[in-house]
């Protein structure tokens, strides 16, 4: 059933509810310990189906060779070092696994559910072994304990792009499209490999590290955690399509419509609904002209809206967009295909794949002037991030 809220925290002049998750069965065959058996030459394969550069493929085999010396995880084989970051009903935690030394993030989702619910959650997250692709996070296991489930991911040592946007002013325009790249590739692999959809497009679940690579984390592949945990998502809702918060049949062309509200976002350094004047907008051009600056403690603070006023607006108001005084005429035409209100007038995902502005940044590299803006992003902590990388320390669990 639709999750209500109370009307306390704003008005609900429209009778909003919030979706129910369309339900997706994902049977899959493991091994023994839940990891599939991986074999090198077959990935290779695959890498050559989904056009990975050598230092992608190289990257990928170097992660599968950990996850075979890792194999099943256990919650005592974990040391914690610090906390992440806390979001989607779950802390998240860098961990070490003591018999191999890897480093891991581990994300910790508390549920009070029956055990065969938890049993079905975790089985539902295997289907994430499956997924490989240099645009997805790594997956090395999912286990549960007591009230816990525990997802170990890929550890992604520049963040998740909410946090790289609290360090920062704004993300300037072309490294924004290198991360419209990324995620429309890793999009379309969900699609085209698993017939997936995110579900949760957002800042905070597009993950950078210090190499330049940009990759999804987070997605919908367990029905029965996402109705376990929707009524915490916040900040989910935040980034809702207009169909979807009015209860209606979505499918991928709502991830587009997320993608689009997170992208002006990032290029005007604060979440645009309501919209920022053009004097706060040209204030910020000038204040960050190349979009490099570290962003002043208070910068961007305003009064958000209550979530069901947020909800009102985003369904009966004008959908953001970016001013082409600041902004390219192709960034700018992208972002309102991707944040059209009706889904017919909304561009879908190979619309997007063959936009101009999708085209003047798809030619893959090293990513090195990526990985240049986040170190300059992350500033000192890109020290700290490679010291706390080769420490072997950390409070046990």
């Amino acid at each position: 059933m639709p999750i209500n809220e109370p009307t306390s925290s704003g008005k609900n002049k429209l009778g909003l509810t919030l979706p129910e998750v369309p339900k997706d069965s994902s049977d899959q065959n493991h091994s023994e310990n839940g990891i599939p058996d991986v074999c090198i030459e077959r990935l290779q394969e695959e890498f050559n189906q989904l056009e990975c550069t050598d230092k992608q493929k190289d990257r990928m085999e170097e992660f599968f060779k950990a996850k075979r010396a890792v194999g099943e995880i256990k919650q005592d084989d974990l040391v914690n070092i610090y906390e992440l970051g806390q979001g989607n009903g779950g802390v998240v935690y860098k961990v070490r696994h003591k018999p191999t030394d890897k480093i891991m993030a581990r994300k910790i989702i508390y549920l009070e559910v029956k055990p065969a619910l938890k049993t079905q959650i975790i089985r539902e997250l295997k289907v994430l072994h499956q997924c490989n692709s240099p645009y997805i996070v790594g997956f090395y296991g999912a286990f549960a304990v007591e009230a816990q489930i525990s997802i170990c991911m890929e550890y992604m040592d520049g963040g998740s792009l909410d946090l790289i946007l609290k360090k920062v002013m704004r993300i300037p325009e072309h490294i924004l499209g290198k991360i419209t790249v990324a995620v429309l590739r890793g999009l379309s692999y969900l699609r085209e490999r698993h017939r997936i959809m995110h579900r949760d497009i957002k800042p905070s679940n597009i993950l950078v590290n210090l190499q330049g690579e940009i990759k999804l984390c987070d997605f919908g592949v367990s029905a029965q955690l996402i109705d376990s945990t929707l009524h915490t998502f916040i900040g989910t809702r935040s980034y809702m399509s207009p169909e979807r918060l009015e209860g209606a049949h979505y499918g991928i062309m709502s991830d587009i419509w997320s993608l689009g509200l997170s992208l002006v976002e990032m290029a005007v350094g604060r979440y645009p609904i309501p919209p920022p004047s053009m004097h706060d907008i040209d204030n910020l051009f000038k204040e960050d002209p190349l979009g490099n600056r570290s962003r002043p403690e208070g910068f961007g603070s305003y009064k958000g809206l209550a979530i069901f006023e947020l909800m009102e607006w985003i369904v009966n108001e004008a959908p953001p967009s970016l001013p082409r005084s600041h902004f390219s005429s192709e960034f700018c035409d992208f972002v309102d295909r991707c944040l059209k209100k009706s889904t017919t007038e909304r561009a879908d995902l190979n619309t997007l794949l063959h936009h101009s502005f999708y085209k003047r940044y798809e030619t893959e590299s090293d990513n090195q002037e990526v990985s240049s803006w986040i170190r300059q992003a992350c500033g000192s902590d890109a020290d700290t991030i490679n010291e706390n990388n080769n420490r072997r320390s950390g409070s046990a669990m």
